[in-house]
């Protein structure tokens, strides 16, 4: 299985990633599907807090996908590990910066 890496933007960070060819699609899909969603509630609610637009992200796409069942759960994975990744990196900036 061939490898690729892959910049891909979510919240307007840039995050590396070194994955599988055949998994391309879907990590773009997903990274596609975060921002179109950061960029929803940002605009409905006000919320500017990148944490909290991340988090009503992750529970608006994945109740979407437990409402779904017959979605991949791949796709709930890698969304998962996206947000987990940005978390910790955001999180992980907070900490230095105190």
């Amino acid at each position: 299985m061939a490898e690729v890496s892959l910049k891909v933007l979510i919240a307007g960070r840039v995050y590396p990633l070194t994955i599988k060819e055949e998994e391309e699609s879907k990590v773009l899909l997903v990274a596609k599907l975060i921002n179109e969603k950061l960029k929803e509630f940002e605009q409905n609610y006000s919320v500017r807090d990148k944490q909290d637009l991340l988090a009503m992200c992750a529970l608006n796409l994945l109740t979407s996908q437990h409402n779904n069942p017959e979605k991949a759960p791949e796709l709930e994975n890698e969304l998962i590990s996206q947000l987990d990744l940005f978390v910790s990196n955001y999180l992980q900036k907070e900490s230095n910066a105190i």
